[in-house]
């Protein structure tokens, strides 16, 4: 019987670079797009320059595309909001870059500030706004990319404005 290990016989597996997976160019899975998201959000340089502020309509910039995915920058003066939406086919990630800003669903309200992340599934309805006294930026990612963004009516969005659902399901930093 040999007393040699695998690795012995194998050598060093670092040395032997054909064993070892590629990184992906793209990310695949919900929590590479979430460190996707984290790490635009991280080097402002990437997006900085690029936002524009205006009081007529929310702005946005698409930022990056890639194979099933794209990555929006969106800038939100005080008292602009989405109306109640989903985003069709497409999960997303949704990463505070400044300010704050207040999500609301059937569920209740978060207030999520610079740093907090939401992660939501195909058909998830909410409403975002800034409410805030200052303006807010956030970074968008979606999976795939976004074809649809169907409008709801929902009134629950002006009965529940004053719950707080900070720590549920919100991501942060």
């Amino acid at each position: 019987m040999n007393s040699d290990n695998d690795l012995q016989i194998a050598g060093d597996i670092l040395e032997v670079p054909h064993l070892l997976q590629a990184p992906r160019e793209h990310p695949a899975t919900v929590a590479e797009f979430v460190g996707l998201a984290r790490s635009i959000a991280a080097d402002r340089s990437q997006w900085e320059h690029l936002v524009e502020y205006d009081a007529t309509t929310r702005w946005y910039h698409r930022l990056r595309t890639g194979p099933g995915y794209e990555v929006w920058l969106l800038s939100w003066v005080p008292g602009q909001g989405s109306g109640v939406h989903d985003h069709g086919r497409s999960s997303g990630v949704l990463t505070v870059l400044d300010g704050t800003l207040t999500e609301r669903t059937e569920r209740g309200t978060r207030v999520m500030g610079a740093g907090a992340q939401r992660v939501f599934a195909p058909g998830y309805a909410h409403e975002v706004a800034n409410d805030a006294l200052e303006p807010a930026v956030s970074l968008h990612v979606y999976f795939p990319g976004l074809t649809e963004m169907p409008m709801h009516t929902a009134p629950y969005c002006e009965g529940r404005r004053g719950e707080d659902l900070s720590e549920a399901a919100a991501v942060t930093a």
